[in-house]
Order: structure tokens, then C-alpha cells, then sequence
């Protein structure tokens, strides 16, 4: 019977995957059979995490190899592209996890310095991205592109406002990945977490009464895993999420 989650034989480069949600998607997709590319701005997280990763599975999967990159500078995105083809040859799924948010407050007061930040790291690398990335997979017929957005880019915040734009961005980027890539069989889907226990969200879960508000307006009552995510990203890479593109799954524990 064929494993419908198997990741065997892929190649997958996953952004900003030295912590969160990204080495959850990272060491998921590991377990699974993927070859994984920890990348991160530093260089010591990034082989730390692929070694751990690597000594997690033991060999019973993928490996995982660790390569740096800062995903706000468009020559460091195409180093990370020409490295993991000259060690891997090739990348079958592209995740772009990577994201800032400088600036917490009314959209009023946020400077320009902070908006251009947030756009540019959490759109434009991503476009950028997905620029350098997708020929092979054109090339190829085959490919897999997945960002992770946010329920910010749904729902309205009074004090994450300009993230939230960035993320709604990304849906848009996603869905026209779909729709002009799709006649290549290349699927391209965003994931929407909503709180999930991170460093990234520490100052939301760690304030009591965001906490008590997000977890009393939820089904489950609870905010999330990394993990949950990671399953997520599995699932949209294998062969089981292979008639989805162009969607974001909403993971917010029912909101």
C-alpha cells in the first residue's frame, strides 16, 4: 500500500527553521523521508538544529543539512538556492516560514522604516523566492510551494496591523502561484496558525488576558504546537494533499 505522507527522496528547504514552528516543519518533513535545509540568519543555529534533528531520527528518515541565509537580502536567497542545488541537486518543496514583526501598536504610529521591514521580509523574500525556485520546478513538472501566513491576515488587529497585511499578501502570492503553475503540477498552499506556543508569539501567550481571550474563543480552549503545524506542512508536501492548491488552511484550534 502506498504511504500517502511518505516525503522519500524529496528535497525541501524550509526559512527560518532554527526555532518554532519553522524546525517543527523542518524536523516533521525529516521524519517523513524528506532531505531538509535548515536555514536561518546564523550560521551556529542552523548546523545546532540539523544536528539535533539528525540525531532525533537517527537515521530512520531524511537528514537534515544546515545552510544560512538572511532572507531580507536577495543575494544571500540565491546563494542558499545555489548551494542546496550544488549539495542536494535539486528542491522539491520550497517552505517560506521566515517572518518579522518589528512593531507592535496602531498602524498610525508605525514607522515607515518598520513598515517597509515587515513587507519586504515577510512578502518580497518570499516573491523572491519562489522567483528562483520555481523554473526547476517548471523544468521538472513537479514542485511544491508553501508559505506560512497567519490568521492575522484574516482577522483585524488594532495592534498587528501591518503584519496582518503582510500575511493577507502572502494568501494572495500563494493563490496566484497556484493558478498560474498549477498546468505544471506545481501546487502552492499557505498555512494560517493561529497562537502557537513560539518564541515568535511569546509576548501574546505569556500576557494573561490574551491568553484567557484566544484559549475562551476557541473550540479546543488551548492555543497550539509547533508540531500541529508541522503535520500541516507534511501534509501539503506528500501525496496526500496532492489535489490542494491555491488554499489556506486555517490552523487556530476553532476559532
Amino acid at each position: 500500500m502506498e504511504y500517502l505522507f511518505d516525503l522519500s527522496g524529496k528535497v525541501a528547504v524550509v526559512t527560518g527553521s532554527t526555532k518554532g514552528i519553522g524546525r517543527a516543519i523542518a524536523e516533521q518533513m525529516a521524519r517523513h523521508g524528506a532531505d531538509v535545509v535548515v536555514s536561518s540568519r546564523k550560521a551556529d543555529a542552523c548546523e545546532e538544529v540539523a544536528a539535533e534533528i539528525n540525531a532525533d531520527i537517527g537515521g530512520e528518515g531524511g537528514k537534515a543539512f544546515p545552510i544560512a541565509c538572511h532572507i531580507g537580502h536577495k543575494e544571500q536567497l540565491e546563494k542558499l538556492v545555489n548551494d542546496v542545488r550544488g549539495q542536494l541537486g535539486k528542491i522539491d518543496i520550497l517552505v517560506c516560514n521566515a517572518a518579522v514583526n518589528p512593531f507592535y501598536g496602531s498602524m498610525m504610529d508605525i514607522p515607515d522604516a518598520a513598515f517597509d521591514k515587515i513587507l519586504d521580509s515577510n512578502v518580497k523574500s518570499n516573491h523572491w523566492l519562489c522567483q528562483l525556485v520555481l523554473p526547476e520546478m517548471v523544468e521538472r513538472k513537479d514542485g511544491v510551494v508553501i508559505i506560512i501566513s497567519s490568521v492575522g491576515g484574516i482577522n483585524g488587529s488594532a495592534v498587528l496591523g501591518t503584519y496582518g497585511v503582510s500575511k493577507a499578501a502572502d494568501m494572495a502570492l500563494i493563490r496566484n502561484i497556484s493558478t498560474e503553475f498549477g498546468p505544471h503540477n506545481i501546487r502552492a498552499n499557505a498555512i494560517a496558525p493561529g497562537l502557537v506556543r513560539t518564541d515568535f508569539a511569546r509576548a501574546l501567550w505569556e500576557n494573561p488576558e490574551t491568553l484567557a481571550n484566544t484559549t475562551a474563543n476557541a473550540a479546543l480552549r488551548r492555543i497550539g504546537e509547533p508540531d500541529e503545524i508541522g503535520g500541516a506542512a507534511v501534509y501539503l508536501a506528500s501525496k496526500a494533499g496532492s489535489f490542494m492548491t491555491g488554499q489556506t488552511l486555517v490552523i487556530d484550534g476553532g476559532r
